[in-house]
């Protein structure tokens, strides 16, 4: 789906200084976090952190893009699965297993970037939205590589003689790879490609224009976005000890897209913070886990209506409004 709700005004404040500053903030906060808790605590910030980097995979495809996928939960699952076979079955040094992750992750993008050219909107959400549920059935029924229906035990990763054993060990690691992908996302933001997503997300014919090969363009993007959606799942077998495939089918590509959409299409500070917020409210809502769909579905129908630049756009714009009233 094209999507046009993001301006170039809103990709520029992707990277703006302020944005910058209150990422360096919560890095700061990050880094102090084990000093002042631990245990539960722990466990949800490295489970945020996760959703950060699965949110800018997506933040790649649709806001940098304008492209539509409800495919990422498998990416994802592909990237847990992948590394955490590559590490049990051949010894993989752990960070090399969860590039392997997002190399499979990555191909498959590619793969389905390419299907996905002559498809637009509906059609391309119903497609990889069929991907999705088609992945989830093969992780629940291919018994001998995934263990199906009863999960797949992951081994403790290990970074050289040290073996990661509990959250707060795996909390370190988490923070660096995650503020590593926010860089290398923000990197792709300022380069000459990004630049090309962004031409494609408003306009195909100008993009054409300026030389900009559309399917080319489109096809990397899936890929790259696909990438980073494999290595968020390389990073949850950091802490995670067990893989279901109940937790990676549509409640999960629900979750994400909210995250992505609310937070505010085409900002990465908006992806980062709609992970953070959102992954909050999923994890007070897990007791009602059958309400979880209809409360995202609601608030996305909500927001798409009334604050379609994001939750932050809206707050900034509020503040600004109170401002000026007090004028």
């Amino acid at each position: 789906m094209t999507t046009t709700t993001a301006t170039p005004a809103a990709a520029r404040r992707a990277i703006s200084p302020q944005a910058l500053a209150a990422l360096a903030a919560a890095a700061l906060v990050l880094v102090a976090l084990p000093v002042f808790t631990s245990g539960y605590v722990i466990y949800i910030a490295n489970l945020l952190l996760v959703f950060v980097v699965l949110c800018l995979g997506l933040h790649i495809v649709i806001g940098e893009t304008g492209q539509f996928s409800m495919a990422h939960a498998a990416f994802y699952g592909i990237g847990i699965y992948a590394s955490a076979l590559a590490n049990r079955a051949v010894d993989l040094p752990y960070p090399v297993a969860m590039l392997f992750g997002a190399l499979v992750a990555g191909a498959v993008g590619l793969f389905i970037g390419a299907l996905a050219l002559r498809m637009r909107d509906i059609y391309l959400a119903l497609a990889t939205f069929a991907f999705g549920e088609a992945m989830q059935w093969v992780f629940a029924n291919w018994d001998s590589v995934t263990n199906g229906p009863n999960g797949l035990r992951i081994s403790p990763a290990r970074f050289g003689p040290l073996e990661i054993l509990s959250d707060k060990q795996a909390y370190p690691f988490v923070v660096f790879f995650c503020l590593l992908m926010i860089g290398v996302t923000i990197a792709i933001s300022r380069s000459r490609l990004g630049r090309s997503f962004r031409a494609v997300r408003e306009s195909e014919v100008a993009a054409m224009a300026m030389g900009i090969d559309i399917k080319r363009t489109r096809v990397i993007a899936f890929g790259l976005s696909a990438a980073i959606a494999g290595f968020a799942g390389g990073m949850f077998g950091l802490f995670q000890t067990f893989i279901h495939p109940d937790s990676l089918g549509f409640q999960t590509t629900i979750l994400v897209l909210t995250m992505v959409v609310v937070g505010g299409l085409g900002s990465i500070a908006g992806a980062v913070g709609g992970a953070i917020v959102f992954g909050l409210i999923s994890e007070v809502l897990r007791q009602a886990p059958q309400y979880q769909e209809i409360i995202y579905g609601g608030i996305l129908i909500l927001f798409m209506m009334y604050a379609p630049r994001g939750l932050f756009a809206f707050i900034g714009d509020r503040i600004r409004e109170a401002r000026h009233g007090r004028r």
